[in-house]
């Protein structure tokens, strides 16, 4: 009954705009039953009003219980508040008056004097009427938030203003309900930022863990990977995902800091390993300023994540070809990576870690060591050095050329509000920094 007297009234005001309606009814009950609210006992000069669509009350009228009778009458109050608003826009009261001189022909004038542009009513230049239009047409049950394009369609069928699209646009946009449930469908927000590049090697280095791995016969199951992001060269390290922060910083003495000294800065994933107390107190004392990357970002580290790739690509060719455990082969890949090739820096990490490639049973002609003397090997490895550092800004500004591709500019600035879509961090925050 609701609907079908909803659709009554609306069918009748589109052919009748300037007509009540009056609908008959048996019954208080089934008149309160209609608005689906409560309301008050009523009693026979009471008017009860009940809301169909913004623009429309009903008001019911309830008569003595003897006559079983409701009158129902249609008002249109936001059409009576935009025709006495048209009334008071001074670029709408001149078009007006041009229709009447038979001047615009897309405009019109109905009988009840509402001008019309292309037989839609012309919504004059009130922010709060605009709002109250836009807000209808866009946050209640019965819209459900529909997008830009959407609502536009949707509401030139019966409004217009200068400037409509436009405006549906931005208050859509500005809608916090949307931008927290609904998806983006255009490409990630800010463009790529590279690290800055280390001045010497093993001064900044990146580290990560390769978990889930079979148990070997020393009970390892990790692979602990420490990555310089000089020179690219790199250690993989066997661990227990059980191992102790107490163990790793010892282990981390032994081969890291045996070979190369304490680096300056450390670049990590949110691992627990590395969040927690011990290992900040360790690296200060050390003189070793932890640099974590982003929370749930581990694109930061990006460097470390390819290291596992190629890793992971390494373990599985050589337990296949060669069988065994993984383990025992470790560090012979751990040669491999090492003195192979790298693209971003031109030469092998041994290269430009030690000057030139490390012998491997394929150059049995290279028998003996280079005759060189102190000053020419500082010059040597200087200019190795200085070449890498080139050859890396280049990789980066290429790899960023081909990341900003697929991304777009977004500038943020201090106080401003931003949602974070990621769990457990979720919700709006301020920028503070």
């Amino acid at each position: 009954m609701w609907l079908a007297l909803s659709l009554g009234c609306y069918k009748w005001y589109q052919s009748q705009p300037s007509n009540p309606v009056w609908a008959r009814t048996y019954g208080n009950e089934d008149v309160r039953d209609l608005s689906g609210e409560d309301c008050d006992a009523p009693n026979s000069n009471k008017y009860i009003s009940y809301r169909i669509w913004s623009q429309w009350y009903i008001e019911v009228r309830m008569g003595t219980s003897d006559a079983l009778l409701a009158q129902l009458n249609l008002r249109p109050t936001l059409l009576e508040r935009i025709i006495g608003a048209q009334g008071k826009d001074h670029k709408l009261v001149k078009i007006n008056e041009a229709v009447k001189k038979g001047e615009r022909s897309k405009f019109s004038i109905r009988s009840d004097g509402t001008l019309l542009y292309e037989h839609r009513v012309c919504v004059p230049n009130d922010g709060e009427l605009r709002k109250e239009i836009l807000e209808e047409a866009h946050c209640t049950t019965y819209t459900m938030h529909p997008g830009s394009t959407k609502m536009y369609r949707n509401l030139r069928e019966h409004f217009w203003w200068d400037g409509m699209k436009n405006d549906i646009a931005q208050f859509v946009a500005r809608c916090l309900t949307c931008q927290q449930v609904k998806i983006e469908h255009q490409r990630p927000s800010g463009l790529l930022q590279p690290l800055s590049i280390p001045q010497w090697k093993w001064e900044q280095i990146s580290m990560d863990f390769v978990s889930g791995l079979p148990r070997t016969r020393k009970d390892h199951d990790s692979i602990w990977v420490i990555v310089d992001r000089l020179t690219k060269s790199a250690h993989f390290l066997a661990v227990k995902t059980t191992y102790s922060l107490s163990r790793l910083a010892r282990l981390f003495v032994d081969e890291i800091v045996r070979l190369h000294g304490a680096p300056v800065s450390i670049l990590s994933d949110r691992d627990p390993r590395f969040t927690s107390r011990f290992w900040p107190r360790l690296h200060q004392a050390m003189g070793t300023r932890l640099s974590f990357s982003t929370a749930f970002h581990p694109q930061s580290d990006g460097q470390t994540e390819r290291t596992i790739q190629t890793l992971e690509d390494m373990l599985r060719a050589c337990v296949l070809n060669f069988q065994g455990s993984w383990e025992e082969h470790l560090p012979l890949i751990e040669f491999a990576y090492n003195n192979s090739f790298h693209a971003s820096i031109g030469m092998a990490p041994y290269e430009a870690l030690y000057g030139r490639k490390c012998r491997s049973p394929v150059c049995w002609d290279e028998v003996g060591e280079s005759r060189l003397v102190g000053p020419e090997i500082i010059q040597i490895t200087s200019e190795k050095i200085r070449l890498i550092r080139e050859r890396i800004q280049t990789a980066q500004s290429r790899q960023k050329s081909y990341a900003d591709r697929r991304r777009r500019d977004l500038e943020f600035i201090v106080g401003d509000h931003v949602f974070l879509k990621v769990k457990p961090v979720e919700g709006n925050y301020e920028i503070w920094a």
